[in-house]
């Protein structure tokens, strides 16, 4: 296989994963990002891009590339929400400046890392921002012929990640501080998903066509409420950390589930076999660990 593949945010936390899986497989990968990454591998070539720049953008979609993943734009749910315009501008605009580059290429899917925040009432500018951009892929697909899957991805967590993923902070906190502080009650359900096995899912989708033209819904099966996460994290470091809940409701964040009713038909995925999650957050625990005290 010696298929050309773009990915936009190539550099961040899920793109690096992406990237790997691709070289893995055999495709020809250019990771696009405002800044290059530690962990991107040598193989694969680093383009220095911001998708609000449309001339860039459109300089690299050239006619040879078979598949354009965008995992670029704001990731965050409580920096979208205190930076609405930035969050509209790089989610939507950008999205679309990558789409506009793609129409008439001959590029065999578009690939759009959204969130279940976008079938949800409680994402804010973030979840608006991320349907919308889901919408603007499904019109590209009906007005110009654009094949597409979009991936609402769960809570993912795993090794590299850093400050604005929402599993690093709390590992951060319980090993530097001893403490872990939330601000609910603790009893909001997540279903975990371990990035190695988002990755390798994101690059499963595009080699089978059954999933070209639909939404997938790609989480884990480690359902648990965020207290027993805690908790679990509590016992891997011995017990030396507070577990301090504010329980003051934040209505950004969904409890039991994200989901509001939308008249669209998704496929959920979960991998299998799958990265245990206390030997996941293991891994991230001794990474952190060498991060703080350089060993």
């Amino acid at each position: 296989m010696n298929e050309k593949v773009i990915v936009f945010g190539g550099a961040g936390f899920l793109g690096c994963y992406v990237v790997e899986e691709l070289l893995k497989r055999g495709y020809r990968v250019t990771a696009a990002d405002i800044r290059k990454s530690e962990y991107l591998p040598e193989a694969c070539e680093f383009v220095q891009c911001d998708i609000m720049d449309r001339h860039a953008v459109s300089q690299l979609i050239t006619s040879d590339v078979s598949y354009v993943y965008n995992f670029a734009g704001m990731a965050n749910l409580d920096m979208a929400v205190a930076h609405p315009v930035e969050t509209i501008e790089s989610n939507i605009m950008g999205n679309l400046n990558i789409l506009e580059a793609s129409k008439n290429k001959n590029i065999k899917r578009y690939i759009y890392a959204s969130s279940a925040y976008a079938l949800s009432d409680r994402g804010s500018f973030y979840g608006v921002s991320k349907l919308a951009s889901e919408k603007l892929t499904e019109e590209y697909y009906r007005a110009f012929g654009l094949k597409f899957t979009i991936i609402r991805y769960g809570s993912v967590y795993g090794e590299r990640a850093y400050g604005n993923n929402y599993l690093y902070s709390v590992l951060k906190s319980a090993i530097t501080e001893k403490k872990i502080v939330h601000d609910r009650d603790g009893q909001e359900v997540r279903e975990y998903i371990h990035a190695q096995d988002a990755a390798t899912m994101s690059v499963d989708i595009i080699e089978d066509e059954k999933f070209s033209n639909g939404h997938i819904i790609l989480t884990g099966i480690e359902r648990m409420p965020r207290v027993d996460l805690f908790v679990m994290i509590k016992e891997i470091l011995g017990n030396d950390v507070e577990i301090v809940l504010n329980k003051e409701v934040n209505d950004h964040h969904y409890k039991l589930t994200p989901y509001s009713f939308h008249p669209s038909v998704c496929k959920k995925l979960v991998p299998n076999p799958f990265i245990d999650m206390g030997q996941g957050i293991l891994d991230c625990i001794r990474e952190i660990h060498e991060r703080e005290h350089g060993d």
